[in-house]
C-alpha cells in the first residue's frame, strides 16, 4: 500500500522506536520538547543531553547502525504490503484511546481492517489453561458482544483469549469483528498453533503490534502488550483466572485508567474461579451473559478517548517548555505467572532523582534483576507511579534496565 507520510518522517519513526535505551516514555517527552521525529534527529547533542543519558544523546545525532537501517528498510517494505499499516502518534488513524497511556506506543503496526478503530472495544481475557467451559463461555460473550456491534479485543494467547477472537469472528460480516494485540512482531505468530486463527483476524479483524517485526514472543513482552489491550477497551471481561493470574493485573490497569471490569463468578472449588472472585470482591462487576454487558456500558462514555494527542508539533509551531511531557511510563498486564524476587536490604538513599517515597522501591530492587509485575504485586504501588518512579531512578543512574526489561540496582 502506499506509504502514509513522507518516507522521511517514516525513517524517523521507525528509528527512534528500535533505538536501544530510548523507550515509549521518552519518546513522548522528546516529541513534547523538540516536535516532530525527524527534528528530534536534528536537534543538537547539547539540548538531547538535557534530557537523556549523553551517551543516547550523542549516538542519535548519528546516522543509524547498520542493524538499525537494517531493520527500517525492512518495516518500509513490509508497508508496502496490501493490508499493512503504520500508524504513528501524528497519524489520525492512531487509536486515540492509547492517548490515556503515559507511554503510547510511538508506532504501532497494523494489519488488516482499520475500520474496526472507529468501532467500541470490549477486552476479554483469562486463563491461557482454560476449561472447556471457560472457553465456551469466552467464545458465547464473544460472539453476542459482536452481534451487538462491539470489537472484541484480546491477545491472541492460548486459552480464553483465543476462545474470544473466535467468538468474534463466529459473528460474520454483521459483527463488530475482533483485534488481536501482539506480545511479537506483526509477522510473527504465538503461540504457533494460532497461525490460521491469526490469518483469520488478519483477514476479517485487525492485528496490531508495537514489537519491531522479527520480534519473538518474550515473557516481558507480555506485559507491554496487554496495558494496550486495557487502554483500548472500554471495559475488561476476566472469564477465568487463578489467584495470582496476570489477568489481575490487567484488569486492575484497566480500573487505573477509568474502564469497566467485569468477572464470571465460577464454582469455589475451582483454582481458575479464584481470581474473579477475588475481582468481584473489589468491585469488579459480576455478570452472567454478555447483555449483562451490554446493559451497563450502553450509557457510559469511555474516559480518555476525547483526550488531545500527546503533544507532538509540526514545523514552525512554537516550543514547548523542556520536561513539560511526561516522563512516566506505565505498562501492566498478563505474562508469565511469576512469583516474589528477593531483593537486597539496603540502607536509605538520597539525591538527585530520589524522592523520600523511593526508599521501598530502591530497598525491593537488588542486584539481582525483578519484573515489573512482581515489583507491582509485592509493593502494592498503582502502575502509573511504579513506572514513574522507575524511569526518574533509571534516568538518575541508580537503577537499570537488563535487556529481558527487567530492572536491578546499578552495582
Amino acid at each position: 500500500m502506499p506509504l502514509n507520510a513522507p518516507e522521511t518522517e517514516l525513517r524517523a519513526w521507525i528509528r527512534l522506536s528500535l533505538e536501544p535505551d530510548l523507550g515509549a516514555d521518552r519518546v513522548r517527552l522528546l516529541l513534547s520538547v523538540f516536535g516532530m521525529p525527524q527534528d528530534i534527529l536534528t536537534a543538537t547533542t547539547g539540548s538531547l543531553a538535557r534530557h537523556l543519558d549523553p551517551a543516547l544523546a550523542a549516538r542519535l545525532r548519528q546516522p543509524p547502525g547498520p542493524d538499525i537501517q537494517a531493520a527500517i528498510d525492512q518495516a518500509l517494505d513490509w508497508l508496502r504490503a496490501d493490508g499493512h499499516h503504520l500508524l504513528t502518534l501524528a497519524d489520525p488513524h492512531y487509536p486515540r484511546a492509547l492517548y490515556a497511556l503515559t507511554d503510547p506506543p510511538p508506532i504501532l503496526y497494523a494489519h488488516g481492517r482499520l475500520d474496526l478503530l472507529d468501532r467500541p472495544m470490549l477486552a476479554i481475557v483469562g486463563a491461557r489453561h482454560a476449561t472447556a467451559d471457560g472457553e465456551r463461555n469466552a467464545h458465547a460473550f464473544a460472539r453476542h458482544l459482536a452481534l451487538q456491534g462491539w470489537c472484541v479485543v484480546s491477545g491472541l494467547a492460548s486459552g480464553i483469549d483465543g476462545a474470544a477472537h473466535a467468538g468474534a469472528l463466529d459473528a460474520g460480516e454483521a459483527g463488530g469483528g475482533t483485534l488481536a494485540v501482539l506480545g511479537t512482531g506483526i509477522d510473527r505468530v504465538y503461540p504457533a498453533a494460532h497461525h490460521a486463527l491469526a490469518h483469520r483476524i488478519a483477514t476479517h479483524g485487525l492485528l496490531l503490534s508495537e514489537f519491531p517485526l522479527g520480534t519473538p514472543g518474550l515473557p516481558f513482552h507480555f506485559p507491554r502488550r496487554n496495558r494496550i489491550v486495557a487502554a483500548l477497551s472500554q471495559g475488561v471481561l476476566v472469564v477465568e483466572a487463578a489467584a495470582r493470574s496476570g489477568s489481575l493485573i490487567t484488569a486492575r490497569l484497566a480500573g487505573e485508567l477509568g474502564r469497566e471490569v467485569f468477572a464470571i463468578p465460577g464454582s469455589i472449588h475451582s483454582p481458575l474461579s479464584r481470581g474473579c472472585h477475588a475481582l468481584i470482591r473489589q468491585g469488579a462487576k459480576l455478570v452472567e451473559s454478555g447483555q449483562d454487558i451490554v446493559e451497563e456500558l450502553r450509557q457510559g462514555a469511555l474516559p480518555g478517548l476525547r483526550a488531545a494527542p500527546p503533544p507532538v508539533r509540526g514545523p514552525g509551531a512554537e516550543p514547548t517548555a523542556p520536561g513539560a511531557g511526561p516522563a512516566a511510563a506505565p505498562a501492566a498486564g498478563a505474562g508469565p505467572e511469576t512469583g516474589p524476587e528477593t531483593g537486597s536490604e539496603t540502607a536509605p538513599e538520597t539525591g538527585p532523582g530520589i524522592d523520600p517515597a523511593d526508599d521501598a522501591l530502591l530497598r525491593r530492587i537488588g542486584l539481582d534483576p525483578v519484573d515489573l509485575d512482581t515489583l507491582g504485586v509485592d509493593l502494592d504501588w498503582p502502575i502509573d507511579r511504579l513506572l514513574g518512579r522507575l524511569t526518574l531512578l533509571e534516568i538518575a543512574g541508580r537503577i537499570e534496565r537488563t535487556a529481558d526489561g527487567r530492572y536491578r540496582r546499578r552495582p
